[in-house]
């Protein structure tokens, strides 16, 4: 799952991050982390752990991480779930939203 830039607060800048650096910032273990990446919920880039390179984004969604996993106890599959549909649900809000401002300018 790529960094899901549409659940990104506006406004938050947006560079990148190595592997050590992410860790750091976030307060996490990289085991962790790695483990995020082979699920799919962090896609970094670069062609191995040593040169990867994470957007910033990346933190928030660290924190969304481990508030699904605290919160409601799920695994890492279930998280990558959640994500995938908080996702399709806030693209679904924002079409929407445009679509009743389209036919309000009618």
């Amino acid at each position: 799952m790529a960094t899901n830039k549409a659940l990104v607060p506006t406004g938050e800048v947006v560079s990148v991050l190595s592997l050590t650096e992410l860790c750091r910032v976030s307060n996490a273990p990289a085991n962790w982390v790695i483990e995020l990446v082979e699920e799919g919920i962090l896609e970094p880039a670069g062609p191995d752990r040593s040169a990867w390179l994470f957007e910033s984004t990346s933190v928030t969604t660290l924190r969304r991480v481990r508030r699904l996993q605290a919160d409601l106890r799920l695994n890492l599959a279930g998280v990558a779930v959640v994500l995938i549909l908080a996702d399709e649900n806030a693209q679904l809000k924002r079409r929407l939203a445009q679509i009743e401002t389209e036919m309000s300018g009618d």
